[in-house]
């Protein structure tokens, strides 16, 4: 097998600005900190600000930066992280951007700091992500941009964006496992004790919190069920008649409290489940697929690749641990 080239001293460059949000910064600066420790002579991480000076974050935390963006090293991986200070950002930021974005091997974001790349006009034709709640307004301010909203990172050729504050973390750790390996990401992922790592595709929210809490009890009661019960009978009928309503009712009134449908909410609670199973136990395939509710291993699979895009023995394979010798 062809050996890995490892990236000598690869410069990683952290954008900060006043009101930036300090886990968007931290995340993805601990992660490539703790690849460097493992890997010694990977990267150098910098920070930098428009004139050198310290920044206060929007949590109200001062950082001081290590070079002003005039002075600072030119990055194979450039990191533009989000926050407050992003909704009127100095032009001379964008200017930056404008120009030395473009030189980075790697542009990445992190929460809202696509508006800034986009702003800069380094996102058009590209299809990113940032968090759920400013989506509209990035697919609004620039149509030239595709934003799918759901996913927590995407990569785009040289371009990666992420959603928001840990998925920050996320897309690093596949970014130094791109790098290094999979052993070096899973050794910085367990010392942050994080799951390596969430796929990219992975959904913003788990099923629980897409959707709204029911505002009724029995409702509620119903959500609660699903999710402690994946392998039960979950159609419609079943859950009608266990909140004691009509299906119709149960349906139209599910739908109306939570935003979704029971359908699609037991399909993300069963996957989710499945998910875990995979990445926790040492359960064959056949056997979670039946804990998960789905019957038989091909529902199961079917099911994974129309969410992930991966089957569930290749979702094992990328982001179960390894067992610890």
């Amino acid at each position: 097998m062809a050996q890995r080239t490892r990236p000598a001293g690869r410069t990683v460059l952290v954008l900060l600005f006043d009101d930036v949000q300090s886990l968007d910064v931290t995340g993805p600066v601990e992660v490539f900190a703790g690849a460097e420790k493992h890997t010694p002579g990977t990267y150098r991480i910098r920070t930098a600000t428009l004139d050198g000076a310290p920044v206060r974050t929007s949590s109200g935390l001062a950082v001081v930066p290590d070079h002003a963006l005039a002075d600072a090293p030119e990055p194979d991986t450039l990191v533009v992280p989000g926050g407050q200070g992003t909704r009127d950002p100095d032009p001379r930021l964008t200017d930056w951007l404008r120009g030395h974005g473009p030189r980075a091997r790697r542009l990445v974001s992190v929460c809202t700091g696509a508006i800034l790349l986009a702003r800069a006009g380094l996102l058009d034709g590209r299809r990113v992500t940032t968090h759920w709640a400013y989506s509209g307004r990035l697919a609004r301010d620039h149509p030239a941009v595709d934003v799918d909203p759901d996913p927590i990172y995407i990569r785009d050729g040289n371009v990666a964006t992420s959603a928001g504050v840990t998925s920050g973390i996320d897309l690093a750790l596949a970014l130094v496992e791109e790098d290094l390996g999979r052993d070096v990401a899973l050794t910085v992922a367990r010392h942050l004790v994080v799951f390596l790592r969430r796929p990219g595709n992975q959904a913003q929210f788990s099923a629980q919190l897409a959707a709204q809490s029911a505002h009724r009890e029995p409702l509620r009661e119903i959500q609660q069920w699903i999710t402690e019960h994946p392998g039960a009978d979950l159609g419609v009928e079943s859950l009608a008649a266990r909140a004691s309503l009509s299906p119709r009712h149960f349906a139209r009134a599910f739908r109306a409290e939570t935003g979704t449908t029971p359908g699609r909410y037991v399909d993300r609670v069963r996957l989710e489940h499945a998910r875990r199973l995979l990445e926790d136990t040492g359960d064959g395939v056949e056997e979670v697929s039946r804990a998960s509710g789905y019957g038989t291993t091909e529902a199961m699979r079917r099911a994974f690749v129309k969410a992930l895009g991966i089957s569930p023995a290749e979702y094992r394979r990328r982001f179960r641990p390894a067992p610890a010798h």
